[in-house]
């Protein structure tokens, strides 16, 4: 049976700054997604419980002291400037290390948060908290044998989260939280992420370990965001050399070119033999989602949800993207479905 987390905090992270090509738009991380892929998930006749709180102590075993307090306590600092905005929008960055770490809020910003995709409200903190509390709970789960298969609905999203820095809309890289946390029993994990989008900080979390085997499926980084990471020639490193493999597709890339590069990450992974596998389920590789990178169906992440259907270990979905599209419900429900019980 698998099992769904899910926490009704993250609507207090309300993220309103979008910045695309030059122009300021509605962020497309809305608190509506979460209800809209909860909605689905009840209507396949799944229940839905919250999680229990893990503490600071998984998540400061990924994430910097340095980082989490300034999540902690970035917004109050920052509404004391005069003239302050809403939301904490950094408008510097160091641009290359090393530097010297700032004292000003206004520096802390750029060094903490890789571009403006993740403005900081006053709900934030609690927001990004109870994602990664999700995670941990459906990764308690599956360590405890309770569960074989626990889906975590965590938003906001964390795979382009670094240990310390935030981007693109994510903040704590619940993935990789979750993973660690199950390395205490699991001796190796491997993820595959599906987001449209490369899961740069996960694989940096990772880069140079061998008992985590990170794999992502994405959109070319030539031409979409991240850009500048999720590259094919990008391996890992140090011990991780060989141990991060990532299969890069054209924009507008369809259901059979996708389901292929998806075998190929199952192949490979397979050759790792993992202990556990770990989901990053971005479902906005959709036709319909507003970012447009790919033009995956149903039916695709139907077929997605029958190879995984067939795995044998124990099988942790962590959502990541996928935003406000007709067919989010609909990606969400065939997935599942096909993945069965």
């Amino acid at each position: 049976m698998l099992e769904v987390i899910a926490a009704e905090e993250h609507r207090l992270h309300d993220p309103q700054f979008f910045l695309v090509r030059g122009q300021i738009r509605p962020s497309a991380e809305q608190p509506e997604r979460a209800r809209i892929l909860e909605r689905a998930v009840r209507d396949l006749g799944l229940s839905v419980r919250v999680p229990n709180d893990w503490g600071l102590g998984p998540i400061a075993s990924v994430h910097s002291p340095e980082y989490l307090d300034f999540l902690q306590h970035a917004w109050a600092q920052w509404q004391s400037l005069p003239g302050a905005g809403a939301e904490v929008i950094p408008n510097i960055h160091p641009q290359r290390r090393p530097a010297s770490y700032p004292r000003s809020i206004v520096g802390r910003a750029g060094w903490h948060q890789a571009d403006t995709a993740c403005p900081m409200g006053p709900g934030t903190w609690r927001g990004v908290l109870a994602a990664a509390q999700v995670a941990l709970e459906a990764a308690h789960s599956l360590a405890s044998g309770a569960y074989q298969r626990s889906y975590a609905l965590c938003r906001p999203p964390g795979h382009h989260a670094f240990s310390d820095m935030a981007g693109g809309f994510c903040f704590l890289n619940n993935t990789a939280i979750a993973t660690e946390q199950l390395l205490k029993l699991f001796p190796r994990a491997a993820i595959l992420d599906v987001d449209v989008h490369h899961g740069n900080g996960t694989q940096s979390i990772f880069y140079r370990r061998s008992d985590v085997f990170t794999v992502s499926v994405h959109a070319d980084p030539h031409d979409f965001y991240p850009f500048f990471w999720g590259h094919a020639q990008e391996r890992g490193e140090d011990a991780g050399e060989g141990f991060n493999f990532n299969i890069p597709l054209p924009l507008g890339t369809d259901d059979s070119p996708w389901l292929a590069a998806i075998d190929r990450a199952l192949d490979r992974i397979a050759l790792y033999a993992p202990d556990v596998l770990v989901v990053a389920l971005g479902l906005d590789a959709a036709r319909s989602d507003p970012l447009q990178g790919m033009r995956i169906s149903p039916e695709g992440f139907a077929a997605l949800g029958e190879r995984l259907r067939g795995w044998q270990k124990p099988l942790l979905l962590v959502q990541e993207g996928g935003y406000l599209g007709p067919e989010l419900a609909s990606n969400l429900k065939a997935f599942l479905s096909a993945l069965g019980d």
